[in-house]
Parts: C-alpha cells; structure tokens; sequence
C-alpha cells in the first residue's frame, strides 16, 4: 500500500496510543474520544492487514509490527512540528532539544551555553533536567545527557567527562574533621545507588558496609541539604566547583571514587540533524 492512501489521523492515533500505552492517554492528547482513537488504530490495522497492539485486560501492548513502525512515526511527527513551529514563529532557527542530568546541566553545561548560542545563532536549543532517567522517544530528545557507564540499550554513547564522587559539608561541619573515619559520627546523605559510601570508605582505607542515610534523587537537594548543615554530601565534586570556590560547601577530604561518567547519547534509530552533529562537535571540543 501507497503511504499517500493511510490516513494521517490514523497514523497519529496509533502512534500516541503507542507512545503512551493507552487509548485513553492518546485521546486526552490528541482532543478526541478514547472511542476515535481506538476506531482509526483499528482501521490502520484493517488497512495494513496487520495487528499492531494486543488488547489486554489491562493496557495495550506493541506486537512486533507496532515495535517496528513507532519509532518511524514519532521520529516523523517529531520532525514536522519542529518545521512548523519554524514556521509559525516567522523563523528558520533549527530546533535541537537536549535532555541533561540535572547536576550535570546546572553544574557543567548551562554556565557553557553562552558560547554555543554565540557559535551556533541558528539553533533554538530546548534543554530538559531529570535525574537519570528519561524516554528519549516519548520526550522527544535528539540527545541526552547521562550518567553511568556507556552501555544504554539501542543507544550511540559519547564519553563526555568523569565526575568522581567526593564528600561535601557546611564548613561548620568540615572543622571537625579530620580524618575520613570522622565521617562516620555525622549524617551521611546519599543517593539511591546503596554502595556509594561503601566505595568511596574503601578508596579511604575503611571498610563500611552501606551506611545508612537520608536518600536522595538529585545531587543538587543533597548538596543544598548539606550546604544547610543536614550532613555530608557524596557528590561530583567537580560539578559543585562554584559552591567549593564560594566556601558555601567544603570538599574535607582530597579522596574520590570513580563511580561512571557522562555520557552523550543519542537513539540510534534516530539519524543526527545539523544541529546535533554542531552540538555534539561542540560539547565534544569543551570536554576535551
């Protein structure tokens, strides 16, 4: 079948109802029923003579066919929105929108930004913050910006920097200390990754099995915590180098442990624009 004969309704409402897994979701976002939206998928399905979902009791789940066409679709209605959004707004600036870890776009990439809009005028850069977890296909991310180790399912990884961890506390705090097992007698704030302290103890000299602490999505409330006084903070110490400079926050130890680094990825089903081949050559060109 001619793509030209497939209804660009029926397209969009199978590639909503994939993207967010219900009928109903796609409804409320495309401003129809749940009853329109499931009619069209059926038609496509009909007019493709194939199945695309499994109805379950529960939910809808992608058959291979569905698996197959989603990322096409959404590549494509993500294309033509950035186009016609140029469009609308009466310019031809090239839209690029980048996912980034909260403490690395706060702490590495936003203070940068100045120099890629001075290089690159021509690109309307559009940054969303998270804490390491994101749907580059569901958010419609060209590229994001992670932390970990560089093996991401489906995914082109970039090493960008590392980012070993390192305690931080109010320097009330840090004048009583003196050696790393001085730790041990204040608050230890960590993240969900349980073994971190651990880690960062052992590098010290000490074995300290998952010590116990307040936990934390995001290195940013940690270092705000502690920066307050609540305990001491195992962060990027790099990425906090403003607040170190400040005295706002004080590294007591020089000892760090490698943890993963920050990563550049992108959906390799996702082919680079211009303006991601410029973004990466120049984040590329900062790291280095």
């Amino acid at each position: 079948m001619e793509i030209s004969q497939l209804p660009l309704n029926a397209l969009r409402a199978f590639e909503a109802s994939a993207r967010l897994c219900s009928f109903t979701r796609a409804g409320l976002e495309l401003n129809v029923t749940q009853t329109a939206v499931s009619h069209q998928v059926r038609a496509l399905e009909e007019m493709l003579g194939i199945t695309l979902f499994e109805r379950l009791p529960r939910g809808l789940a992608l058959t291979e066919e569905g698996h197959a066409l989603l990322p096409v679709l959404t590549d494509a209605f993500r294309r033509m929105g950035a186009i016609l959004s140029q469009l609308e707004e009466g310019n031809f600036h090239e839209i690029l929108t980048v996912g980034a870890v909260s403490t690395f776009a706060v702490g590495w990439l936003l203070p940068r930004l100045a120099r890629f809009q001075r290089a690159h005028p021509s690109i309307d850069l559009r940054l969303k913050t998270n804490n390491n977890r994101a749907d580059m296909l569901a958010d419609g991310l060209d590229f994001f910006i992670r932390f970990g180790h560089g093996a991401w399912h489906g995914t082109d990884a970039v090493p960008l920097v590392e980012a070993p961890l390192a305690p931080v506390c109010a320097p009330a705090l840090a004048a009583g200390l003196s050696e790393p097992a001085d730790l041990l007698k204040l608050p230890l704030l960590r993240s969900y990754r349980r073994d971190e302290w651990t880690l960062w103890f052992r590098a010290a000299g000490l074995e300290v099995a998952n010590p116990r602490g307040w936990m934390f999505d995001s290195s940013i409330a940690m270092v705000e915590a502690a920066a307050q006084g609540a305990g001491v903070a195992l962060v990027p110490a790099a990425l906090f180098a403003s607040d170190i400079a400040s005295a706002r926050i004080v590294q007591p130890f020089a000892v760090t442990v490698p943890t993963g680094r920050y990563w550049l990825t992108r959906l390799i089903s996702h082919p680079e624009t211009h303006a991601m081949q410029a973004f990466r050559t120049w984040l590329l060109e900062e790291t280095g």
